[in-house]
């Protein structure tokens, strides 16, 4: 199969390990609307800033595209685009370091498309879960969370950024601490990933801490290098 993969160099390089190499594999930082038909599978990274991309995708009859999809629900991106989509959407978690795991987070926008993701995972021998199409689906709204959490504790002064991140990898067995996955995720993927969930919900949980914010607007990370 020809794969055209969409997006930055850090997530398309951890996707594009996750292809077997017998399929050939494109990558590309912006939408060439003439190259598309060529392609069997196409991979938009890009998709959740900038779900306009849709209109270059909607005219390719049974297309499968794979889109980011955390902080754009899939339902609300057609709604908005107000014309005839003829592809098929599969929404992703692509944020950066949820790619290269085991089981990868899907979503559709309904059940119509179950066989198409069960081909995907044939052809591309991914294992899957597939989650409800709803913003930051459901690692990323979990994750986040957590982050907004540690980063309240932080500003409160009750505990310093590296004894946090030590503490709940020993009570929780996580990989990294909210802080180490803060960084390794961006600042700016989880401040934006709250922001929708809050505006989606207006569910408290999901209310940025003002410390986070400050990271986010300095464009700072937790560990400075």
């Amino acid at each position: 199969m020809e794969i055209l993969v969409l997006g930055d160099k850090q997530r398309a390089t951890e996707l594009m390990k996750r292809i077997p190499k017998e399929h050939q594999v494109t990558h590309s930082n912006k939408v060439n609307d003439a190259s598309l038909p060529r392609y069997n599978i196409i991979f938009d990274l890009n998709f959740d800033d900038d779900s306009n991309n849709l209109q270059y995708y909607s005219y390719l009859r049974n297309k499968l595209i794979i889109v980011g999809a955390v902080k754009t629900q899939l339902a609300q991106a057609v709604f908005n685009f107000h014309g005839e989509v003829r592809c098929h959407l599969i929404g992703m978690n692509t944020l950066p370091t949820f790619i290269d795991r085991d089981i990868l987070e899907l979503s559709i926008l309904s059940n119509d498309n179950l066989p198409l993701v069960e081909s995907l995972s044939q052809s591309l021998n991914w294992p899957y879960k597939l989650v409800q199409d709803r913003v930051g689906l459901a690692t990323p709204r979990v994750v986040c969370m957590i982050i907004n959490e540690a980063c309240y504790t932080l500003q409160e002064g009750t505990a310093e950024i590296a004894d946090i991140d030590q503490a709940m990898k020993l009570g929780t067995n996580y990989p990294y601490g909210p802080f180490e996955w803060a960084d390794l995720i961006g600042i700016k993927e989880v401040y934006e990933t709250l922001y929708a969930l809050y505006e989606d919900t207006k569910d408290e949980r999901y209310k940025i801490c003002p410390l986070l914010k400050r990271y986010y607007l300095l464009k700072q990370p937790f560990y400075l290098a």
